[in-house]
């Protein structure tokens, strides 16, 4: 039972080295690293990380850390409801 719960939980801290690429990429529209560097991004590449930032579930964990905080919960409370999945 111990170990069903250990992997239950969602881990969370910074979001990943890729979004952050992604985000760069973005921001510069054309490709910042890679074989592609310096070229144009198409649009399907810049939706495509459009969605994959979108849909991190890192940004769900760091908004409900931010909410319990703010609500007054101590650090440790606040992690773990973050990690919980659901609502």
């Amino acid at each position: 039972m111990a170990n069903k719960e250990k992997y239950n939980k969602r881990r969370w801290s910074v979001p990943s080295k890729r979004a952050k690429g992604y985000a760069a990429d973005r921001k510069a529209k054309v490709h910042t690293y890679g074989p592609k560097e310096g070229k144009e991004l198409t649009d399907y590449e810049a939706g495509m990380r459009s969605g994959y930032l979108q849909c991190q579930s890192d940004h769900s964990g760091i908004y409900k850390y931010k909410k319990a905080i703010a609500e007054g919960k101590s650090k440790s409370e606040a992690k773990a409801i973050s990690q919980r999945k659901g609502k």
